[in-house]
């Protein structure tokens, strides 16, 4: 693209050939987000390769500590490592900092945003604004709605996270272990822990030999209560990988302060920002990966009462959401476009 020619910000992407890099840059094209001048940034094996944004080539450049000279915003989704080094380079050259890794998240100084919960934190970042984890962000987009009207007490999620969370070479595994499997040939996986064609594990991160909770489910738990503002709420979460190639699911049973009814959850559902309801019993059609995959909004389902609770305080439900849109890009460049009218106005 042209040297930057208008007021419009520019834009750098770190991580522009990965799985969410390229998310952003759709994610961008389709809501219109105006950029004086875009930086595709990526290593220095993809620099010099081009990815198209609004009609246009740009050639990616290699990401070095001097890529962010003029950048006014930059949207990370490389790894926690890559952020923690570059992210403070960034901010010192003057951008504003999207992080999608979970690299700042819990830095008290961090505003930690899904903007149809706490866009209002937007406006107390020091230079970085870090992006939720997708799982987190799945459940919580339609919990908040309920939180405010009848705090949530305690809250449990079983998660059935789909290969894209763990970026494009794990999507490719998953189909290219199918293809194997069908085809009665084995397959050795390079990408994750377990065979994955027709199998579904413990999620892939590490295990904390203390606790037993695996690294993604202490994320949900943390990232909650930050999210929240509620260090109270108790939450107990499973995280499972499964053999899905986008969109994550997950089972949420909830417990409220008052009674709460079925029909109140569906009400508060049905006009919940970021939010489709999917629940039709008579044709057994509720919130799937495949319905989800290139959607925005978070699918909410299978809305019922808890029958383990008899005081009528819970209800169990089940959501779907797409991980590379709203659990990750779009997520970030809503946060993006907030930033000119709350920050660099």
């Amino acid at each position: 693209m042209e040297d930057k020619v208008s007021n419009d910000p520019v834009v750098a992407i770190v991580g522009v050939t990965g799985a969410v890099g390229a998310e952003f840059i759709a994610t961008m094209d389709k809501r219109g987000f105006r950029v004086g001048k875009l930086k595709a940034l990526a290593s220095a094996r993809s620099a010099g390769k081009t990815v198209s944004f609004h009609g246009q080539d740009v050639i990616i450049e290699e990401l070095t500590e001097r890529a962010f000279e003029g950048v006014d915003i930059a949207l990370f989704s490389a790894g926690g490592s890559i952020s923690k080094k570059f992210a403070p380079i960034a901010v010192k050259a003057g951008a504003v900092v999207v992080d999608n890794s979970s690299a700042f998240r819990m830095d008290p100084n961090v505003p930690l945003v899904i903007p149809e919960i706490n866009a209002n934190r937007i406006r107390d970042h020091k230079g970085i604004i870090a992006n939720p984890n997708c799982a987190a962000i799945t459940a919580l987009v339609p919990l908040w709605p309920i939180h405010q009207s009848n705090r949530i007490k305690r809250v449990i999620i079983s998660t059935y996270q789909a290969a894209s969370g763990a970026g494009a070479a794990a999507m490719e595994e998953l189909v290219e272990s199918t293809r194997a499997n069908l085809n009665g040939q084995v397959y050795t996986p390079k990408v994750m822990p377990h065979p994955y064609a027709f199998n579904l594990f413990n999620h892939n991160t590490a295990i904390d030999p203390d606790t037993g909770y695996n690294d993604e489910e202490t994320k949900v738990i943390n990232e909650t209560r930050k999210i929240f503002e509620d260090d109270k709420i108790a939450i107990g979460v499973t995280c499972v990988r499964v053999p899905v190639l986008r969109a994550h699911c997950e089972a949420i049973t909830f417990e409220c302060e008052k009674p709460i009814s079925e029909d109140q959850v569906r009400a508060i559902m049905a006009r919940a920002r970021g939010v489709k309801v999917v629940d039709d019993r008579a044709r057994n059609y509720f919130p799937m990966p495949i319905d989800a995959s290139g959607q925005d909004d978070v699918l909410v389902g299978r809305i019922r009462k808890d029958f383990s609770d008899p005081s009528g305080h819970s209800i169990s439900m089940f959501v779907a959401a797409d991980q590379l849109l709203k659990g990750a890009a779009l997520n970030a460049v809503q946060i993006a476009e907030l930033l000119p009218q709350r920050v660099m106005a």
